[in-house]
């Protein structure tokens, strides 16, 4: 294939991805917006946006690489359509008035998850390999794990720490169902990994190596953190803070960036997409793990702008200082494109 076509190729995988990851969620965005004008709930729209980058990617490769038999069509074919009738849910949510209807999302979630690692586990293990579906470096990947609890967890003493709420901080670790909540995490992540898949095999498996092709690895992992912000950003307007959106907004941004290149960095040291799909589970649901359970803790957050500029430095100290280790050296050399 000469030059000029792999550009051609190349672009029209672009185009696809965008469109999918970043169009959709901007134009669901707009619908949010009508629901939430509403009071309609709108809890349905974050977690179908989750699905959309990896969607994305798969949709381009079908397209673009019909004729390579190493393409897991099957599992390609069945995560865009769960990402379809997730997304056909949201909809409906704004439309239907029926309470029970978030808990037909989660069965719906939890149901393809299960059929998920089914038929992905059905495919030959080339066509994993070939995709960036198999797991990789056992030994590795165990230690990015745990060094991301430890991070975590040290952010999190410092919020309470900086808050004058050592008290509170202590008490999460003698209540009994912080533990039975760990102990379940693992069960969890296999009933719901498809969201968490979703975000990462678009973001790190794709959109990071291509950004880091073209800008450097440097430039291209800031580039994604800056786009992964304002790709939440319906989400921090009508979710996550609406009464404090501003706030919000630049949160996400100072996240993203952060936690961006932290995932970035365990996905270049471990060549394992499984890693980041992992971190990014724990991320999401320690806090509900740390809030006894409660996970509507993200859900209408009042942000100050001390809560900004804290999180700022402690994103600095904590993740940011990983761009500068030896796998954000040089140029992406890796092409998951072509």
């Amino acid at each position: 294939m000469n030059q000029s076509k792999i550009e051609m190729v190349e672009k029209k995988q672009l185009l696809i991805f965008l469109s999918v990851a970043f169009v959709l969620p901007y134009l669901m965005g707009i619908l949010m917006g009508y629901a939430y004008n509403r009071g309609i709930d709108v809890s349905f729209f974050p977690n179908a946006q989750m699905y959309y980058p990896a969607a994305g990617i798969m949709l381009a490769i079908l397209v673009v690489k019909k004729e390579d038999e190493l393409v897991p069509r099957r599992f390609y074919f069945f995560f865009i359509t769960i990402t379809a009738v997730i997304c056909l849910m949201t909809i409906a949510s704004v439309f239907v008035a029926n309470p029970g209807f978030i808990a037909f999302l989660n069965l719906v979630i939890i149901i393809g998850s299960v059929a998920s690692w089914l038929i992905l586990f059905a495919e030959k293990k080339e066509k994993r390999e070939s995709y960036g579906l198999r797991a990789h470096n056992g030994k590795a990947s165990a230690l990015m794990v745990i060094l991301f609890l430890g991070l975590y967890l040290g952010r999190v003493f410092l919020s309470y720490l900086a808050g004058g709420q050592m008290d509170e901080f202590a008490q999460i670790f003698q209540n009994p169902r912080f533990y039975s909540m760990i102990f379940i995490l693992p069960v969890n992540f296999f009933l719901v990994f498809t969201a968490f898949f979703g975000e990462e095999y678009g973001w790190r498996y794709y959109f990071a190596p291509f950004l880091q092709k073209h800008f450097g690895k440097v430039r291209g992992v800031l580039l994604l953190g800056v786009l992964w912000g304002l790709w939440h950003l319906p989400i921090n307007i009508f979710y996550y803070s609406p009464e404090t959106w501003l706030q919000s907004i630049l949160s996400q941004q100072i996240t993203c960036i952060g936690i961006g290149i932290f995932f970035s960095y365990t996905y270049l040291k471990t060549n394992n997409i499984w890693v980041p799909v992992i971190l990014h589970f724990l991320n999401n649901n320690l806090i509900a793990v740390l809030n006894s359970g409660n996970a509507a803790v993200i859900h209408n957050q009042l942000i100050g702008w001390k809560d900004v500029l804290l999180l700022l430095i402690f994103n600095m100290v904590l993740f940011v200082p990983f761009i500068f280790t030896k796998e954000f050296r040089g140029r992406e050399k890796k092409d998951n494109s072509l």
